[in-house]
């Protein structure tokens, strides 16, 4: 039924002109003014029993404060009966039982297409608008709206709860614009990818100076999109930037998944193949040469001037019977490859169909993925449009399907195995120091006792208030020394830091200028050590956790942000994925004559650090900057500070 207060007959059904004159309602969409919705949503669920509604009307916290308290009043109603709510400022729902919007495109919803959950009905729409044309098809579509009661994380566990591996969507694409349960959507979308299931993300709003306020390297560089980042590769989930990216993620994990580097290209378009190569290459994927008596036997097979080497170019005369031939060979013969793309236009010369034909055939039987290029959307729309309706996608544009394959290939895969760090946490020393400690930065001492606490190596050291206590100092750590003033948060800025103090006279003149310092409570004196500079970093994340971060120090981290990021508790493979992703990582490995760095050693202190965090949730921010990377000692932290919480 349809309520409407000047119609009888709404698109042929029958209208009542106020909610009085329907009976029981056991979904009620609502399209009528913001202001209105409160008192429909009350009559509704107090006089007709209803319990699920659409509110498909704008106009709500989107754009006042005003606007929030009405939602917060209308979600208030929907919880006392035990409802549920989808909006407001959504365009609805579609899944295999229901179809609830009044937009355009509907799409033809198939068990074996996506899951799309979108915040934004608009994006939900150009996403379908964009999809749809290449063959994407659809299980199901949540638009959120602004996610007053049902949003993202919901839909999640809804999904979760309820997956049916014979009857759902392995696939889920999210258009995501607040995460307010990060908790909630971390254990729904794990879930998911353990039972099989493969997300890819955009989440926008990342670009928010959220660490502008933050007094530690770590905080000002966790911001946003940095935390989002962390989240999605800690679930498994492929963060993408943009629409296009989405649904061609989308795309590959509709077919058969890609499980080696090894790429076929097969073309009749030399210029395509060249760009595809350059984008699976500079990815990380390889197009490797194809060599062997094979070569010739496939060779005799196509027309002179065709090429077998990789990529394989069969001429823009190239036959289906050659596509066939050629494919039999990739998936039979050419046992180092992995997967094949196969780019295939026309010129608008002649009926391309057959080749269509034979490429849907091969795709059914063959083991190793084929991912299609056809870029003639009008020279061959016909063609295209029967490839389509066997329930194939196409990838209109090759270097987007390559890089989007280089992505997927390379992104980490959920972890499960955090109990690779054996070590021993001497936790009545941690409970010790933090009896006696403050909200606030710890002193040195406490700082030095934690880091011994979970094993992380320090450089000799003593903090010292008078003269004397300074020579004692370096007469047991020994020459050549680091002095740093204790008390002032940024030392570098206050001119707060001495190096390569080599005698006592130097020693007595930098003590007393660094005491001199306005906010100085002492010296620290250090033992000098020469190295690479390191840095790892943690940040407590309000309603995520810890973040531990990982890259180059010293001064680097501020002038280059050459850092990586991931949620605690971290494993051994995730630290040395944070290695890897670092633009330094070179370093690692040893360049130009100088000596490698201690990968696995770093790798195991980023697990410490992210070990002390989660023994120590009142830690909010830890800065190990630099650590010193040396030949003898392996990698030692000189500088380190810790803030903490206590409540």
């Amino acid at each position: 039924m349809v309520v409407n207060r000047r119609e009888r007959e709404v698109q042929g059904i029958e209208a009542v002109r106020d909610i009085s004159g329907l009976e029981q309602v056991d979904l009620a969409i609502l399209a009528i003014p913001a202001t209105q919705c409160l008192e429909a949503v009350k009559e509704l669920a107090y006089q007709k029993g209803t319990k699920a509604f659409i509110i498909i009307s704008a106009g709500f916290g989107e754009l006042t404060e005003k606007g929030v308290r009405m939602e917060q009043d209308i979600v208030d109603v929907v919880n006392e009966v035990g409802g549920n709510l989808i909006g407001p400022n959504c365009i609805g729902i579609i899944n295999q039982h229901y179809q609830g919007v009044f937009t355009t495109p509907v799409p033809v919803v198939k068990s074996t297409g996506v899951d799309l959950i979108s915040s934004s009905g608009a994006t939900a729409v150009f996403i379908m608008e964009a999809g749809i044309p290449r063959g994407l098809t659809f299980n199901s579509v949540f638009s959120v709206g602004n996610s007053a009661q049902i949003g993202v994380e919901e839909v999640l566990e809804y999904l979760d709860v309820h997956f049916n591996p014979e009857t759902d969507a392995l696939v889920k694409l999210l258009y995501i614009e607040e995460i307010r349960e990060p908790v909630k959507f971390y254990k729904h979308a794990s879930s998911l990818i353990r039972k099989g299931c493969r997300i890819a993300a955009i989440k926008s709003g990342g670009s928010e100076a959220g660490g502008r306020a933050a007094s530690s390297h770590t905080g000002a560089l966790a911001s946003p999109d940095v935390v989002i980042r962390a989240l999605f590769r800690k679930i498994g989930i492929l963060y993408c930037s943009s629409r296009n990216e989405l649904i061609t993620v989308g795309s590959i994990y509709s077919y058969k998944e890609l499980k080696g580097k090894n790429i076929a290209v097969i073309t009749h378009a030399g210029g395509s193949a060249v760009m595809l190569s350059d984008a699976l290459s500079n990815g990380g994927l390889e197009v490797p040469e194809i060599k062997g008596p094979e070569v010739q036997d496939l060779l005799d097979y196509l027309h002179e001037g065709s090429s077998v080497s990789n990529p394989i170019d069969f001429l823009a005369t190239g036959t289906a019977d050659q596509l066939g031939i050629i494919i039999d060979y990739c998936e039979h013969k050419f046992d180092q490859i992995d997967a094949i793309v196969v780019v295939f236009g026309s010129p608008g010369l002649f009926d391309v169909s057959n080749v269509y034909k034979v490429l849907n055939v091969k795709m059914d039987v063959c083991r190793k993925p084929i991912y299609p290029v056809l870029p003639s959307i009008m020279n061959a729309q016909k063609e295209i449009d029967y490839f389509l309706s066997k329930g194939r996608i196409n990838f209109p544009d090759e270097v987007e399907l390559g890089v989007a394959l280089a992505r997927i290939y390379n992104s980490p895969k959920l972890e499960t195995n955090f109990n690779t760090l054996k070590t021993e946490v001497d936790t009545e020393a941690i409970a010790r120091v933090l009896s006696e400690a403050e909200t606030g930065y710890l002193l040195p001492s406490q700082v030095a006792q934690l880091l011994e606490a979970v094993g992380i190596p320090q450089a000799s050291e003593s903090t010292v208030r008078r003269p004397e206590e300074c020579a004692m100092a370096a007469e047991k750590i020994g020459y050549p020394l680091a002095m740093k003033v204790v008390g002032p948060v940024h030392k570098t800025e206050v001119k707060g830091v001495a190096l390569n103090v080599y005698s006592s006279q130097r020693l007595h003149d930098e003590f007393n200028r660094l005491m001199n310092i306005e906010g100085a409570e002492g010296v620290l004196v250090q033992q000098m050590l020469k190295g690479h500079e390191l840095f790892i970093g943690a940040k407590k994340v309000e309603n995520y956790g810890p973040l531990i971060m990982c890259g180059l120090g010293g001064i680097f981290i501020e002038a280059l942000k050459d850092v990586s990021s991931a949620f605690a508790p971290v494993s051994q493979g995730e630290a040395l994925q944070m290695i890897g992703r670092l633009i330094g990582k070179s370093l690692f490995d040893g360049i130009r004559g100088q000596k490698a760095i201690d990968k696995m050693m770093f790798a195991e202190l980023v697990q410490r650090v992210s070990l002390l965090v989660s023994k120590v949730p009142q830690i909010v921010e830890l800065d190990l900057n630099p650590l010193i990377a040396t030949d003898e000692q392996g990698i030692i932290t000189v500088d380190a500070r810790i803030r903490i919480e206590q409540d």
